[in-house]
């Protein structure tokens, strides 16, 4: 078979995932999970963010993929060896904290050694500081457990490189201004702030510009 040939069989049955640039450990599971087409945030966020060091607003509705548009980069760009949290991702309900893991679980069911952990209220937080001090990669959490798990010197934001903002809106809308501004200023040598938001009200805008540099900003249409 002639090499162009093959270079064509090839794009014909690829994942189309596999030209955002993950690792083939993600492509697998995305392939397992029948992921067949990005959706506009995911085509858009992904090839920026696997490079891990640009600041990123995504603004996009619930139902659009921004999940995996943000887990797929970190689990791409998570260092297995080290066994300290290295991403962080802020959500603002007990239900999106553990919806948001579990789909990093999905993801990363080709990547055994790689571990998230959800910290949330309304749990024990004995057992999620015992989980913590297992070692873990990412931590999915919601700013009053953080709070807490960061006062009680519980949890290791000092090597965090990645820190996530899911639902920012909501989160203010809830009244957790300054909880954020806590975390972020806890996170200081972080490589990378990724927003995302539906929308874009001052609150939030603030919050870019306070702590970010020179971000990408990626608009998409309506929820998928």
């Amino acid at each position: 078979m002639q090499a162009h040939t093959v270079s064509r069989y090839y794009k014909l049955f690829m994942n189309p995932f596999e030209a955002l640039g993950l690792k083939p450990e993600l492509i697998r599971a995305v392939t397992d999970l029948g992921f067949t087409d990005p959706t506009p945030i995911q085509e858009k966020a992904i090839p920026v963010l696997v490079a891990g060091t640009k600041d990123f607003v995504g603004l996009a509705q619930t139902g659009t993929g921004k999940t995996a548009a943000f887990g797929l980069p970190l689990l791409h760009l998570i260092e297995a060896h080290n066994k300290y949290p290295q991403a962080l991702i802020v959500c603002p309900t007990r239900e999106l904290c553990l919806q948001i893991t579990a789909d990093l679980q999905d993801f990363c069911k080709h990547m055994k050694s790689v571990h998230a952990e959800a910290v949330y209220g309304g749990a024990s937080i004995t057992m999620q500081i015992r989980n913590l001090k297992k070692g873990v990669h990412i931590v999915v959490a919601t700013p009053g457990r953080l709070i807490d798990l960061i006062e009680r010197k519980a949890i290791d934001l000092e090597r965090v490189s990645y820190v996530v903002l899911d639902e920012a809106d909501e989160m203010l809308n809830m009244g957790f201004r300054d909880d954020i501004d806590f975390v972020l200023k806890n996170t200081i040598i972080r490589d990378s702030i990724w927003l995302f938001s539906a929308t874009m009200p001052p609150e939030v805008r603030a919050i870019s510009r306070n702590y970010m540099t020179s971000p990408k900003e990626v608009t998409v249409g309506k929820a998928n």
